[in-house]
């Protein structure tokens, strides 16, 4: 089998290339855009005979006609995938994750992939007030980064209902582990913290998340890839709803760090108060995440504490 990748030299791409490698003798054509958060540093050491790069845009549709010849499936990650971003500027995030799916689409639809497989965000829902969201739900989206990520779902899935095209989606929690680029909240605290500088918590610090690993998120994945109903939503979570705070808390204690790193500062525009997703439907595939919470974060610090040379040029150019 050959699979076409989009978006895996950044976060959760690259592991999954990794993942694919590990487990299975599929081949691999990574494409990406290498913008700011993409790196070819996080997946160098795995190209080669089994993973090719292609550097292109998914805009650009001749890149991807050319790059996406002769491959079986296609795993969908490249995305505009910051809230703080969107709102600062959310033409990008349009651009990219509606305009770029619909290139996709059409691409591989015309290519007659066995299997398109768009990667979304439990963002899609909105603020959960109550209960947890499951795939049937409304959408309802509370910033430009999670709207275009609605809209892109919604594209993915037309070209199911119109053209018969084999298309799944799934929508994740929180993702945190290794090569996570140091804007996002775990990896920017962690780095701040262990270069003794305070971290900066928006409003209380007591909007809640769902923290999945990524090597389960990975799992999950490929779980509904090879697995799955064509045409169907699975939600992806860790089961480890915690607020800001607490989060925050923790990454200290592991830091040697106290509560004085603290910088409470003016609440996100927006900010959605909690994210909770039902994952039942995964579950019934035999899907389950493996990595708790209390060593999955010890873990990810411990390998930023390692691995400076990979994230200090990062946050130095950003």
């Amino acid at each position: 089998m050959r699979l076409f990748i989009t978006g895996a030299a950044g976060f959760i791409g690259s592991n999954y290339l990794r993942h694919v490698l590990d487990n299975s003798d599929d081949s691999v054509v990574v494409f990406d855009a290498l913008t700011y958060a993409g790196n070819l540093a996080s997946i160098d050491d795995v190209l080669g005979p089994r993973a090719s790069f292609v550097h292109g845009d998914i805009t650009d549709r001749d890149a991807v006609v050319a790059a996406m010849t002769g491959c079986d499936m296609v795993v969908h990650f490249a995305a505009e995938s910051h809230v703080d971003r969107s709102i600062l500027g959310p033409d990008a995030f349009v651009r990219t994750n509606c305009d770029g799916t619909n290139v996709m689409c059409d691409v591989a639809n015309q290519f007659g992939v066995e299997r398109f497989l768009h990667i979304s965000t439990d963002e899609v829902y909105g603020s959960v007030e109550q209960g947890s969201s499951i795939e049937s739900d409304p959408l309802a989206p509370r910033s430009p980064y999670s709207a275009s990520k609605a809209g892109s779902d919604l594209i993915a899935l037309s070209y199911h209902t119109t053209y018969e095209m084999p298309v799944l989606v799934t929508r994740a929690s929180n993702n945190y582990g290794p090569y996570q680029f140091p804007e996002k909240v775990i990896p920017l605290f962690t780095s701040n913290l262990l270069d003794g500088l305070n971290v900066p918590l928006y409003g209380d610090g007591l909007n809640v998340r769902d923290w999945l690993h990524v090597a389960d998120h990975c799992s999950g994945i490929d779980m509904v890839l090879r697995h799955g109903e064509v045409g169907a939503i699975y939600n992806i979570g860790g089961g480890n709803e915690i607020t800001n705070r607490e989060l925050t808390d923790r990454l200290i204690e592991l830091c040697g760090r106290d509560e004085s790193a603290i910088d409470y500062v003016e609440d996100r525009l927006g900010h959605d108060r909690r994210y909770s997703i039902d994952c039942s439907k995964l579950r019934a595939l035999g899907w389950r995440p493996e990595q708790g919470f209390a060593e999955g974060l010890e873990r990810t610090v411990a390998w930023y504490r390692d691995n400076r040379a990979w994230w200090e040029p990062l946050k130095a150019a950003s």
